[in-house]
């Protein structure tokens, strides 16, 4: 049993927030997106989904975990990771965020060579932002020019 003390609460009280409002400002809800687009239609125009929810599907490819990193918040984030995402018109990078708060050891939930759908938030360059990398974790997007999704949902793709 769970016991809420006035150190936790406030937390809870502000995950609870966030994800309502989350819920509130997207259309889609946490439901998936109606259209699969390819790879190569989000890099040519990637200011039109930047903030948007979109469905990829493809291969996955080069899974990179990523080292425990800190948020502005001041919590460490641990679990994270990186992959490719290849269909047949191009390669788009993938960031899975890790769990932040909870040190924990996790192994990433994709393999190289797995088909997945991918229900991400595009972000792209020139509107600010950081991205995961490899470099310190966090870059910022409009120096490296980087188009990157950021993953909500990964399922195994079933043909």
């Amino acid at each position: 049993m769970t016991i809420l003390t006035l150190s936790t609460a406030p937390r809870l009280r502000t995950a609870l927030l966030a994800y309502a409002t989350l819920l509130f400002l997207s259309p889609l809800g946490l439901g998936r997106a109606q259209e699969v687009l390819t790879v190569q239609e989000v890099l040519a125009d990637p200011a039109l989904f930047h903030l948007r929810q979109v469905t990829l599907k493809g291969t996955v490819r080069q899974v990179q975990p990523l080292d425990p990193y800190e948020i502005p918040a001041g919590s460490t984030c641990y679990g994270g990771y990186l992959f490719n995402l290849e269909d047949d018109t191009a390669t788009l990078s993938v960031a899975v965020p890790g769990l932040c708060g909870v040190p924990m050891v996790k192994d990433p939930d994709v393999e190289d060579g797995a088909r997945v759908v991918v229900d991400a938030t595009i972000q792209a360059p020139s509107h600010g932002g950081y991205a995961l990398s490899f470099k310190g974790s966090k870059i910022a997007m409009d120096q490296e020019g980087i188009v990157q999704a950021i993953a909500n949902r990964i399922t195994p793709l079933v043909e």
